[in-house]
């Protein structure tokens, strides 16, 4: 099925009218549930001597369902073309400007308005109403119809969508079935629905709802020293076509006001509300935990970096190079465990931005390897975002890979013959690959330097080469050297990430 964009690419409206049409369907599902009955948009085409002569110059664009009823259409009509008789209704309220609703349908009403914008139809919209499934018609139904009605007058008159009105007040936005109040132009409460007044009796309001005053209902039980939206008096008023939201009492409540208006002027709005106290305890606990972890995140990053700073006291104090050296690397390793750790403090999530852990490792590396030679570094492609554990593995695996590098591959520094026109350095590649649901990182570490001793790769024996060895075994991945002409090595290793579900 196309969506709306596509199918409005169709017409020949202007990119304002399209933006009228794009914003229309997008509130229009409040209408469809007032007037408990399925709403189409029907665009005209314009068409050519090239164009089939039978085709059609119509075009359904847009189709809402209500939630508060039964559908009239069940299947997918976007695309349809309408038959003769619907064809020439159309033509006429796009013509004429004036809403139609046909006789003699049987069991269906349809009511056709015309859609305005500025003074001229740009499309024109059908209500389609079951009326052998209609719901039994009471208090709640009576007045959702009138207020629908007011809306379909309300487009016809170029008034709807309103100018300015915001899209929504966040996650909780009002719906009809959480509770509509129309209120006079006054700001006076002329019906409430019974979510509605169910709404307005948690707030702590126990009078008469209809005839009494939203504003005041609101405002008299607002915590003392409560700091109010400016916002709020002009939708509890229904003043503005904005949304708010506001707490007292425990009680957290979004509205949203649409302004109701007949030949130019407000005679009225309409008021959706939500009681979102629970959403918002929910958030708040979700927001509670996030700073838990991330402070978590914080002190095992200071931890680590606690011991590695002990480890390098203590390292000081031995006279064994040997063991010196020892400390020395098992410090480095916990610095650079802490980095994934610093980084995971600073986000909502336990994704970790691995490029900045990566550029920050390069750095931290390069300046702590013992070589007397100065070695620059660059990373090329992207590393992305990776899980927590994944990111661990890989930070040990590539601080231990530039390590050797720096360390191994210019020990005596640079080759002499090269060092003038291509200076001692370590490049870092990354780049992700996506087979079906398996997602994979490879990554190539290379230098210019001094090149393998042993062209069957290093000495694994080392505690650095079985660290990473272990830790590639388990990302699942496999990891090679290869001598780089005319000198230096290349490191390649392809990773398995987890899924980021």
């Amino acid at each position: 099925m196309p969506t709306l964009r596509e199918t409005l690419s169709r017409s020949t409206l202007s990119p304002a009218d399209v933006d009228w049409l794009h914003r229309l369907v997008g509130d229009w599902q409040m209408v469809a549930d007032l007037s408990f009955a399925d709403l189409t948009l029907w665009l005209p085409v314009q068409l050519d001597d090239t164009d089939d002569p039978d085709l059609s110059p119509w075009f359904l664009a847009a189709h809402a369902r209500p939630t508060t009823g039964p559908n009239f259409y069940h299947d997918d009509v976007v695309g349809r073309p309408p038959e003769p008789a619907r064809q020439g209704w159309l033509t006429q309220v796009f013509e004429t400007g004036r809403a139609v609703t046909p006789d003699g349908l049987g069991y269906v009403r349809e009511q056709y308005v015309p859609v305005v914008r500025k003074g001229r139809s740009i499309a024109v919209l059908i209500r389609h109403t079951d009326l052998q499934n209609m719901r039994q018609q009471g208090g709640l139904e009576v007045n959702y119809l009138q207020i629908s009605q007011q809306l379909f007058s309300m487009i016809a008159e170029g008034a709807f969508p309103v100018e300015g009105a915001a899209v929504g007040v966040g996650r909780g936005t009002p719906r009809v079935g959480d509770g509509v109040i129309r209120l006079t132009a006054e700001g006076k409460i002329d019906y409430a629905s019974p979510n509605a007044v169910s709404a307005l009796r948690r707030l702590g309001h126990t009078d008469q709802v209809n005839g009494a005053d939203l504003s005041e209902i609101v405002t008299g039980r607002l915590v003392e020293g409560t700091t109010l939206d400016e916002t709020v008096p002009l939708v509890l008023t229904g003043r503005a076509p904005w949304g708010t939201e506001l707490e007292t009492g425990g009680i957290n409540l979004t509205l949203r006001s649409v302004p109701l208006v007949q030949a130019g002027g407000r005679v009225g709005a309409l008021l959706l509300l939500r009681d979102v106290s629970e959403i918002r305890r929910r958030e708040r606990e979700l927001l509670s935990k996030d700073a838990t972890i991330r402070e978590i995140h914080h002190r095992v990053k200071n931890n680590l970096q606690t011991v590695a700073a002990l480890l390098r006291l203590q390292s000081r104090r031995l006279d064994d190079p040997a063991a010196r050296a020892a400390l020395a690397e098992a410090g480095r390793r916990l610095s650079t465990v802490a980095l994934v750790h610093d980084t995971l403090s600073h986000g909502l999530t336990e994704q970790v931005d691995f490029d900045e852990v990566a550029t920050r490792i390069l750095r931290a590396t390069v300046e702590v390897a013992a070589t007397r030679t100065v070695v620059a570094t660059e990373l090329r492609g992207t590393f992305g975002k990776l899980r927590a554990e994944d990111a661990t593995h890989l930070a040990m695996i590539l601080a231990e890979l530039v390590h050797n590098a720096v360390e191994h591959g210019f020990e005596e520094g640079p080759p002499l013959e090269v060092a003038s026109v291509d200076p001692p350095r370590v490049l870092v590649g990354a780049r992700r690959l996506r087979s079906g649901a398996e997602e994979r990182l490879e990554v190539t570490v290379g230098d210019n330097g001094a090149g393998l001793p042993d062209p069957g790769g290093p000495d694994r024996s080392g505690l650095g080469m079985q660290i990473v060895e272990a830790l590639i075994s388990d990302l699942r991945g496999q990891i090679g050297w290869e001598t780089r002409e005319p000198h230096g090595t290349v490191v390649r290793f392809t990773v398995r990430l987890r899924s980021s579900s």
